[in-house]
C-alpha cells in the first residue's frame, strides 16, 4: 500500500513539473508570437512611410538644395529598411529615420515657400497622418515588447527563456522632437 501511494505521490510531482513546464512554455511562446504580430501590424505602417520618402525628398530637394547631406541620409535609411528582413535591426532603423524626419520638418519651416507649396502640405499631412497611425502602433508595440521582456526575466521563466534562445527585444523610442511644444504659432 505505501509502494502505491509513493508511486502516486511521483506521479503527482511528476504531472505538476510537466504541467508548470508546459505552462511556461506556452506563456513565452505566446508573449513572443504577441511582439511578432505586433511588429508586423506597425511595419505595415513603417513600410509605407518609406515609400512616402522618395516623394517627400523630390518635393524638398528644390527648396533645400544645401541639405543634401540630410536628403542622402533619408534616402540611405529608407534603402536599409526596405532591404532588411531582421526585426532588430528594423527597430533600429525607424528610431534613425525618425529623427531624419524631425530635421526635414524642422529645416522645412525655414522655407515659407516650401511650407506654401501644395505638393509639400499634401504630404506633410499624408505623413503626419501615417505618423499618428505609427504612435498608435508603436504604444501597442512597446507594451508587447515591455511583457515579453518581463516575462523572459522573470523565475522561473527566465530558465527556460534562455535555453529557448529568447533575448530582450527593443523598444521604438520616442524622439526628441516629438516631445517639444512651441505652442500654436499664428
Amino acid at each position: 500500500m505505501s509502494q502505491i501511494l509513493g508511486i502516486v505521490v511521483i506521479t503527482l510531482v511528476i504531472v505538476a513539473l510537466v504541467s508548470v513546464f508546459i505552462r511556461i512554455y506556452n506563456t513565452l511562446v505566446a508573449l513572443k508570437f504577441n511582439v511578432d504580430k505586433a511588429f508586423a501590424n506597425i511595419d505595415v505602417l513603417l513600410k509605407q512611410r518609406a515609400e512616402e520618402i522618395p516623394n517627400l525628398i523630390i518635393t524638398v530637394k528644390a527648396y533645400m538644395s544645401h541639405e543634401k547631406d540630410l536628403l542622402t541620409n533619408l534616402t540611405a535609411l529608407r534603402t536599409q529598411y526596405l532591404e532588411t528582413s531582421n526585426q532588430e535591426k528594423k527597430v533600429k532603423l525607424n528610431n534613425e529615420l525618425g529623427k531624419v524626419f524631425g530635421k526635414i520638418m524642422a529645416v522645412a519651416e525655414n522655407y515659407p515657400e516650401l511650407k506654401s507649396n501644395n505638393s509639400f502640405v499634401k504630404l506633410q499631412e499624408r505623413i503626419s497622418q501615417l505618423e499618428d497611425n505609427i504612435s498608435d502602433r508603436r504604444e501597442f508595440f512597446n507594451e508587447s515588447v515591455n511583457l515579453y521582456n518581463v516575462g523572459i526575466n522573470e523565475f522561473p521563466n527566465l530558465i527556460l527563456s534562455k535555453f529557448m534562445g529568447y533575448n530582450e527585444k527593443q523598444l521604438l523610442q520616442i524622439l526628441e522632437i516629438e516631445k517639444k511644444y512651441n505652442g500654436v504659432k499664428f
